[in-house]
């Protein structure tokens, strides 16, 4: 086995083997909550697949008990009322490495324990083309609850993935979806036993990179475009609907009341 390490140490990491690459999230302290410094890696580790033709797979997974639980919620608060000029920055970083993860030649693997939440865990679920979960994973949008709007594409995949009256549901009332019910709507691929999800996401990735490169790359173009995702351009409206928001009253009390651990007080400011 040719095995690389890319990226050793930071808030992603990256190795490399058997023409796979393992994109780790790797702050599980804040349940991989993205920072601005994590969006920038995942940026960095996507474009580092995508410069490099002997990548087939991209396994994306988190470290530690949780996939994804969205934005650093502390972060997010401390910007007080420079938030909505700092999320322009942070939505950026996300939507451009949502944009490559659905644009790589490379089919996308994510494997999901804990929870996968907000723009960074359900947008990259969405971005992602096959999705392992574990029994016992969670989703949710999230995003609503703190005053703010979904971002990472979710607002456009989610529909086209469960259907409309379904994504509206889940985004509007941000309940919690088990793995059993995202399997049954099509959020997911599969569901596996906690402690079989690394040795099946892995076999799963190495069959996929067994398979003809260019006739996959091919493949996986051809059904993103086939179901009319016109993804891309409608992430601009979204990085503005959510940067516009997150400048709100109502925002800043959203992100407070998470760090508080109490009801959020809504005013419409």
């Amino acid at each position: 086995m040719d095995h690389e390490s890319w990226i050793a140490d930071g808030t992603v990491l990256l190795d490399y083997a058997d023409h796979i690459a393992t994109l780790t999230l790797n702050r599980p302290e804040s349940s991989n909550g993205m920072n601005i410094a994590m969006m920038r890696a995942i940026h960095e580790a996507v474009m580092r697949c995508h410069g490099d033709p002997r990548v087939r797979v991209v396994h994306l997974r988190g470290a530690g008990p949780n996939f994804c639980s969205g934005g650093d919620v502390r972060e997010f608060a401390s910007k007080g009322e420079a938030l909505g000029d700092f999320l322009r920055t942070v939505t950026a970083y996300l939507q451009i490495a949502v944009g490559a993860l659905i644009r790589l030649n490379a089919v996308v693997v994510s494997e999901v324990q804990g929870y996968a939440a907000g723009g960074g865990g359900l947008g990259l679920i969405c971005a992602s083309d096959i999705v392992v979960a574990t029994k016992s994973a969670r989703f949710m949008a999230g995003a609503t609850r703190v005053g703010m709007a979904p971002d990472g594409g979710a607002s456009v995949i989610l529909p086209r993935l469960v259907g409309f009256r379904r994504a509206a549901e889940i985004v509007l009332t941000n309940r919690v979806v088990g793995a059993e019910e995202a399997l049954a709507i099509g959020l997911i691929n599969s569901v596996v036993p906690d402690e079989d999800l690394v040795r099946d996401a892995r076999h799963l990735a190495l069959k996929l990179a067994s398979n003809a490169p260019r006739a996959t790359a091919a493949a996986k173009r051809l059904l993103w475009s086939g179901i009319g995702l016109s993804v891309e351009s409608c992430l601009p409206e979204e990085a503005r609907t959510v940067a516009e928001l997150s400048a709100t009253a109502d925002a800043r009390e959203g992100l407070a009341a998470v760090l508080e651990k109490r009801a959020p007080v809504f005013t419409g400011d």
